[in-house]
């Protein structure tokens, strides 16, 4: 194996679906909600926008794109490290993913104390 420095967001991604699988649904689900969220409510986040890295336009893209892939792979993301890694976590898409991925631990929506830590240790 790489080192961790290495390592892509889309082997990274990879790696957390095999390892902590039983925390795949659940993510999943929260990244569901979470692009619809984003997308019902474009006017106040663009009213409130400050990001100063892109613009708000890129970021309802990534928002869809993702939701693009939850809506087309809604079982096979669970069952699949290689689709869900490759699918989420390839490109531009793994800004928006690897956000969902942070705020969703950051909440405290995982379930399994070991999920946090592998996120950030492979995330951060």
């Amino acid at each position: 194996m790489q080192p961790l420095r290495m390592l892509t967001n889309v082997t990274k991604a990879r790696l957390l679906h095999s390892l902590l699988i039983q925390e795949i649904p659940g993510f999943l689900g929260y990244l569901n909600e979470l692009t619809d969220t984003v997308l019902n409510d474009k006017e106040r986040i663009a009213a409130e926008w400050n990001d100063q890295l892109f613009g708000m336009d890129f970021w309802f893209e990534l928002v869809e794109q993702a939701q693009k892939v939850l809506r087309k792979y809604p079982k096979d993301l669970c069952k699949s490290a290689s689709l869900f890694a490759d699918q989420l976590f390839e490109g531009y898409t793994a800004i928006f993913t690897v956000h969902g991925l942070t705020q969703y631990v950051a909440l405290g929506k995982h379930i399994d104390p070991k999920f946090k830590p592998a996120v950030e240790l492979l995330f951060s």
